[in-house]
């Protein structure tokens, strides 16, 4: 991609304005060699910086729409870095013309980048619900879109270089360590500017706006301002129109933004949406609990708490676990009061700690008229302790023996970004946070359709060192659907199996007989591929 140049004799100056290429003129500069030299550079450190952004944007967006981080991630570098190599290929045939190439690929990436995030959520929302061949559509656009910015930045790479030589030839060695020490330097800048600038200030889509918005800026600004001699008249007339509107193209669209996020949240939540926030943890998005309409709260696009139904959930989370001791309970999560409900309705209760990383749900579980009582204002009991931290390093800090039960009510497993609450040291913490015959639940996803997910939480339970008692619910799936069902895994510490009060059921709890049953039937065969038992609340 890059030719090299032969050296000059020892000691010999290298000559000023010496071709880039072969045949290649020397560049003809308003400014001195080094002056330009620093201004290519400066390019360079920006171009970067924005090529970076469009790449986490695309990642972010991907794991927001499809779930699964891990897999968007790999998808989108895979891809950008595929094409990127294809796309230096390609720029070698422009060297002649680098000047004008390198404005004209700057000019496309910024309205291909600024605009990638708003087209990847356009989709998403009015053609999620359409299933067939649009249901892939999200996914196939997050493709094209990588393959598409990769090409352009790996363009930009050849005709930089050709840029550099062209003010000042210098050894290929050289002039390439710079070009990628001002590379790799805007590269560190983009990726911090995204998480701690762009997205909790500006959010998701406006960051790319204005990304798109410096790109095209910078571009025009070192093509017309630095190498304006190397272009046509009719060349720079027609890079000056490109770039002023793709600026007004990114401008009218910054400017409906929030409209467009509007119309996009009610196409997906419907016309009910309350309160939508971004919070720097996540979006929050609550929709009914009045006019006789469900309440529910979505998380990150995903739905979290359904009115219709929480009670199936949260009562089958938190009963098995506090049969036995339970005057010290620790919530992971949860910061919603609901989990919490269910424990305070246990006399025995003395200490409620809940751990809950986003403020903003606890906030709203306190203020917000239908989540308050949908949680039974669980946070107006002095009994209830809230912390805001990362649940893992509370865990951490909990001296050992502090609890009778610990309650995990977190993302399911499948969800890459609460993957550390699932891992082996995160239960060896939780087995030494446990008084003796303490008792563990954690939710491990739908059985029926994750086996593998749910099966393997349970086995990382028993590699901590926890007995352990896998059971589900089963709901009713409507009219010609399969019914639904939560997986749990309850582990206790030192107690053989799950072990139920002997004096029944209390009111609005599981049907115990039929609990106690299935788990001691569990609790005698121990296979990793049983099924676990069933619990059907009888209100369902």
């Amino acid at each position: 991609m890059i030719e090299s140049h032969a050296s000059a004799r020892p000691g010999s100056p290298p000559p000023r304005g010496g071709s880039g290429g072969a045949g290649t003129p020397p560049a003809r500069l308003p400014v001195g060699h080094g002056t330009g030299r620093f201004l290519v550079l400066a390019g360079v450190f920006v171009c970067a910086a924005c090529g970076l952004v469009y790449e986490l944007e695309l990642v972010a967006v991907a794991a927001y729409l499809a779930g699964d981080s891990v897999t968007q991630t790999s998808v989108v570098l895979s891809v950008m870095v595929f094409a990127m190599g294809v796309g230096s290929l390609v720029a070698k045939r422009l060297r002649r013309h680098a000047a004008a190439g390198f404005g004209a690929i700057e000019t496309l990436l910024a309205l291909v980048g600024g605009c990638s995030a708003m087209a990847l959520y356009a989709v998403f929302a009015w053609t999620g619900d359409r299933g067939g061949v649009w249901a892939d559509g999200p996914r196939c656009l997050l493709v094209v879109f990588s393959l598409v910015i990769g090409l352009l930045i790996g363009a930009e790479v050849p005709l930089l270089m050709e840029l550099i030589q062209r003010i000042r030839r210098q050894d290929a060695g050289r002039a390439v360590a710079d070009l990628f020490a001002a590379d790799y330097v805007g590269a560190l800048a983009g990726g911090l500017a995204f998480p701690f600038l762009l997205l909790p200030f500006l959010g998701q889509l406006t960051g790319a706006l204005l990304t798109g918005a410096v790109n095209t800026v910078v571009g025009a600004a070192l093509v017309l301002g630095l190498f304006r001699r190397d272009l046509s008249r009719r060349a720079r007339r027609l890079l000056r129109a490109a770039n002023a509107a793709v600026l007004a193209v990114l401008a009218l669209i910054a400017v409906c933004v929030d409209d467009f996020e509007r119309a996009a949240r009610h196409a997906v939540y419907g016309a009910g949406v309350r309160v939508a926030l971004h919070t720097g943890v996540q979006e929050v998005v609550l929709t009914g609990g009045t006019d006789g309409r469900p309440l529910k709260l979505f998380l990150d696009g995903r739905l979290r708490i359904s009115g219709r139904d929480e009670r199936r959930y949260h009562e089958a989370l938190v009963h098995p676990a506090m049969t036995g001791p339970h005057r010290r309970v620790l919530i992971l999560g949860g910061g919603d009061g609901l989990a919490a409900r269910e424990v305070l309705r246990h006399p025995g209760v003395r200490r409620v700690d809940v751990v809950e990383r986003d403020p903003e749900i606890a906030r709203l579980a306190r203020r917000d008229p239908a989540l308050a009582a949908l949680g039974g204002h669980a946070y107006r009991d002095p009994r209830l302790r809230l912390t805001t931290a990362d649940v893992f390093d509370r865990l951490r800090r909990v001296p050992p023996a502090a609890y009778d039960v610990i309650v995990c009510d977190l993302p399911g497993p499948d969800a890459t970004a609460g993957a550390k609450p699932y891992s082996q040291e995160f239960y060896g913490l939780a087995r030494r946070a446990l008084a003796p015959g303490g008792r563990l639940v954690v939710h491990a996803g739908p059985v029926s359709s994750r086996p593998r997910a749910f099966w393997t939480v349970e086995a990382t339970l028993r590699a901590a060192g926890l007995r352990t008692t896998p059971y589900r619910t089963v709901a009713p799936g409507g009219p010609a659907r399969a019914p639904r069902d939560r997986g749990f895994v309850l582990a206790a510490r030192t107690t053989p199996g799950l072990r139920l009060d002997p004096r029944g059921p209390r009111p609005g709890t599981l049907t115990q007989a039929a609990l106690t049953e299935q788990a001691r039937a569990v609790a005698r065969t121990r296979l990793p591929g049983l099924p676990p038992s069933t619990l059907v609340h009888p209100r369902y």
